[in-house]
């Protein structure tokens, strides 16, 4: 019985552990600006904290979302971040946030954020958007969400699941993303998987997608554009 209790007692706390680490760790002073010196010898999980009494309101500021980014590449979008990189005063708050501009049927490409959900709102034009839920089970299929979103819409990407936005409106569109840490990555797969460097071996490709080696080097030929 003992051991049982113990089995309970260890899962319990599995849970209750990998809840807490579900997004950027709490802050343990009111801020930490970050130092952004390539230089710095001290290595952390996100960045070094300025002195906070050479701290001003600049570190907590950021201007520019009001400029579109500029469309005209192969997939027609275009990302503009602010993030720790860009806005230092994030550091430790576990939050950031996008603009995303789209070119008539422009795309914001599968690809996923490794370490943030996503919350997105619509602010001009129609978009199509989706996300893919990880391996399921023997015999099933990985389930795809999507929905229309007008101007005022949200719709939520989970951490980690790949997903897309893609203009379906003849007229350019804008929406804002918060996301839920101070520096969420991306992975656009397209571009991780046949534009990696140096390349994935062929053969892993070709099985992996069950086509010819053509193929494969026909798709890491092309020139995988980052819209971010």
């Amino acid at each position: 019985m003992a051991l049982k209790y113990a089995v309970l007692i260890i899962a319990i706390l599995a849970v209750v552990t990998s809840i807490s680490h579900a997004s950027d760790p709490s802050p343990l002073q009111d801020f930490c600006v970050a130092v952004n010196d390539s230089m710095t010898p001290v290595f952390v999980n996100g960045k070094v904290c300025k002195d906070p009494k050479v701290v001003s309101a600049n570190d907590f500021f950021k201007s520019g979302l009001n400029v579109a980014g500029n469309t005209s590449n192969n997939v027609g979008s275009a990302v503009t971040a602010v993030n720790v990189n860009n806005l230092p005063g994030l550091n430790t708050l576990g939050i950031s946030l996008v603009r995303i501009d789209y070119a008539p049927y422009g795309l914001n490409p599968p690809h996923t954020h490794p370490r943030g959900t996503e919350v997105l709102t619509v602010l001009e034009g129609t978009l199509y958007v989706g996300f893919v839920l990880s391996n399921p089970g023997p015999n099933m299929k990985n389930k795809l969400f999507t929905k229309i979103l007008h101007p005022g819409d949200v719709f939520v990407f989970p951490i980690g699941l790949i997903h897309f936005q893609f203009n379906v409106g003849k007229t350019k569109a804008v929406a804002f993303a918060g996301l839920s840490s101070q520096n969420p990555g991306v992975i656009t797969i397209a571009n991780a998987v046949f534009g990696s460097d140096p390349p994935i071996n062929d053969d892993v490709l070709a099985k992996a997608f069950q086509v010819d080696k053509k193929v494969v080097h026909y798709l890491q030929s092309q020139f995988w554009w980052d819209n971010n």
